[in-house]
């Protein structure tokens, strides 16, 4: 198989990947021209790959240590990626568009956060974790949009991340829990009189401070949400349309979260494939959420 035809077989294989497990951001990829698809899909295969080192079930130190092996291939260039279907579309896609493939470093660094055990003792601490998982896509997709990773633009994107990321924490609550990771800040937790204790089917905190914590917590997320959309019309009209139906989605999930607050206590609240779909469709069409 010559190089070219390499390429193409591993860009079909990290869209693949993003079809079969970015349930949400998916589609908003879709929507993306071609070139920019690919190179995000690609992007997010990565992701995925060093969230499935963090989510396994290896022993702790030999997950760090395949995070540093994904750290040390991401650094060691594009020469050496032939074997690795992932990385050669990574690298290709980078070769091509301004993607700030150090951004990656952030994103590790985060997931050891995870595989360590780090909690947090105020939302400032935490914001460091949102702006390693999140912010770090934020600003792989603007070099993918062709926007740039640096100024403004990185700002909100960096502002949008956080966003998701705390919209995903609190959709997450118990699946987190049961998994013994804990990301809320204590300094709210007390603040509340929570300790997120599981008891049974759920938390054994009194209802009406559970849902004021997250009710809390939805706010602050919901603040960010303002900031970051103002990045919206500073991208080109496929890669507005692109961020406003991922963030969309993210967005009506923490709509439900506030009209119930105590949903997150009982499942890991999840949007139909219906709506996913009438958000990107209305994304495309006006790039709003």
């Amino acid at each position: 198989m010559n190089r070219a035809a390499a390429v193409d077989a591993a860009y079909r294989r990290c869209e693949r990947i993003t079809r079969r497990e970015a349930r949400n951001f998916s589609y908003g990829i879709r929507l993306l021209p071609k070139q920019q698809r690919r190179a995000l899909s690609a992007v997010y295969a990565t992701a995925r790959r060093i969230d499935d080192i963090g989510d396994g079930h290896l022993p702790p130190d030999e997950k760090l240590a395949r995070l540093d092996q994904v750290r040390a291939a991401l650094h060691r260039g594009p020469g050496t990626s032939a074997g690795d279907p992932v990385l050669l579309a990574l690298h290709d896609a980078a070769q091509r568009l301004p993607i700030p493939l150090e951004a990656f470093d952030d994103l590790l660094e985060g997931c050891a956060a995870d595989v360590r055990g780090t909690t947090y003792a105020a939302f400032d601490d935490l914001l460091w974790y949102c702006r390693c998982v999140a912010g770090s896509i934020g600003r792989l997709s603007l070099g993918v949009f062709g926007t740039g990773a640096s100024g403004r633009a990185a700002e909100l994107a960096d502002a949008l991340g956080i966003a998701l990321q705390l919209t995903n924490i609190l959709r997450d609550l118990r699946e987190d829990r049961e998994n013994g990771r804990l990301y809320l800040p204590k300094d709210d937790l007390d603040r509340f009189g929570c300790t997120l204790e599981l008891d049974g089917d759920g938390f054994a905190d009194p209802p009406d401070r559970l849902a004021a914590l997250v009710r809390f917590e939805a706010g602050r997320a919901e603040q960010w949400y303002e900031t970051g959309l103002q990045l919206l019309p500073m991208l080109d009209a496929r890669s507005a349309a692109c961020t406003a139906a991922m963030a969309g989605i993210y967005h009506r999930l923490l709509a439900r979260i506030v009209h119930d607050p105590l949903v997150v206590s009982r499942t890991r609240l999840r949007l139909p494939a219906r709506a996913k779909a009438a958000v990107a469709v209305r994304a495309l069409v006006r790039r709003t959420v």
